[in-house]
């Protein structure tokens, strides 16, 4: 996609090329090509309508019926932030009395599009010219464009002096190649730029890839760790002072959120495999309060490094999923298999931590058969490698 592609589409010839695109996407990507090019539509708009139906389809799990008149690019729909997470940190900025915000790094406008809707006067700063005219266009089609305007440029250079507060998502893609960036200092903009945010603007947000190493946090920080139907989406660094507690855990479960919160540096007790296992929520192991979380479940740990919790009684949460614990076996495949077969189990699923099995080699050495199910937590227990073998506990 490039500027005078993406002006195309902008066309009335483009919009009647992305309809006539929606009608034939979908199946036989050639075959699609043909039926526009048969209906008329130049070969290059045609490619271009294809290409933005596909993206917008698979950017309706992230933006929902919106995405249906975005402008995407496929690095920029991957980094984006989900409308649900983009929507509750406009709020709480918000709230926070913040009026205008810099969005450095703007990419297609997720975050700003969220926070225009919240009454923010965005300023967006994007240094690729498709993608900046994208986050532009998608402005308009939402009808925030007085509210969130767009300029192509170095993020570095933006004269913060003129608002409340800064978000910034640096890129964490290699430009040209789109493979992902560990390094945070080969982040774009650079993680200095970025930390040294929160020393020059009263009211800075960072969003982070969920991995980042606790180390890099910056004192005094809020982190926070975002699920959304247990899957990890993002993590975010509150600065300033919008920092309230040191962790926070986040688990987005349809439209209810549940917020965890603690110190993040303590360590739950130690004890034995009891007659209920929790796994906790992706969000709430990375923010580190599985501890905070025991607390609330009466339960523990049955090796210090691994984060299952077991407690004597099922407690309704919305933090972990329970599992009840029917066996408890030293690791051993020949009989793990002779006790499926027994139980004629021919269906599992199998979870682990702390284990170096890989879960589908696994399955096939089971050679499994049968009419039940059952659930397999391939984990350690005072460093033993060892297996449980569960059932659910519906939730209530």
């Amino acid at each position: 996609m490039d500027l005078d592609q993406l002006a195309a589409l902008r066309t009335a010839e483009g919009s009647a090329a992305l309809a006539a695109a929606a009608e034939v996407a979908g199946g036989d990507p050639l075959a699609a090509a043909s039926a526009l090019r048969s209906a008329g539509v130049p070969a290059g708009l045609a490619a271009a309508a294809l290409t933005q139906v596909e993206l917008r389809r698979r950017a309706a799990g992230k933006f929902g019926p919106a995405a249906a008149g975005m402008f995407l690019t496929r690095p920029g729909l991957e980094q984006a932030t989900r409308q649900v997470v983009a929507d509750r940190r406009a709020e709480r900025l918000r709230a926070a009395g913040v009026r205008t915000l810099a969005d450095l790094g703007c990419g297609l406008g997720a975050d700003a599009l969220a926070a225009a809707r919240a009454g923010i006067r965005v300023y967006g700063v994007e240094a690729d010219p498709v993608t900046a005219a994208m986050a532009a266009a998608n402005a308009e089609a939402a009808g925030v464009a007085e509210l969130f305007t767009v300029e192509c440029g170095d993020a570095t250079a933006f004269d913060v002096d003129r608002v409340d507060a800064v978000f910034c998502d640096p890129a964490r893609r290699k430009a040209g190649t789109g493979r992902r960036v560990f390094d945070p200092s080969a982040y774009s903009p650079p993680w200095d730029f970025v930390l040294g945010l929160a020393e020059r603007v009263p009211y800075t947000v960072v969003k982070v890839a969920p991995g980042l190493d606790h180390a890099l946090i910056p004192p005094g920080a809020e982190a926070e760790w975002v699920s959304v139907d247990g899957d990890l989406v993002e993590a975010t660094l509150w600065c300033g002072r919008l920092a309230e507690v040191p962790r926070r855990a986040t688990v987005l479960r349809g439209a209810t959120a549940h917020v965890l919160t603690g110190a993040g540096d303590r360590q739950a007790a130690v004890g034995p495999v009891r007659r209920h296992l929790y796994d906790p929520d992706p969000a709430v192991v990375r923010a580190h309060l599985v501890a905070e979380l025991a607390d609330t479940l009466d339960a523990t740990l049955a090796d210090p490094d691994i984060a299952y919790l077991y407690a004597d009684a099922p407690a309704a949460t919305p933090y972990a999923r329970c599992l009840a614990v029917t066996d408890v076996l030293p690791f051993s495949l020949k009989r793990l298999r002779a006790l499926l077969r027994e139980r004629r189990v021919g269906r599992v699923e199998i979870l682990k931590r702390g284990s170096a099995l890989e879960p589908e080699r696994l399955r096939r050495d089971l050679k499994l058969a049968g009419d039940n199910a059952a659930s397999l937590v391939l984990t350690r227990v005072a460093g033993a490698p060892t297996t449980l073998i569960c059932q659910p506990v519906p939730a209530p």
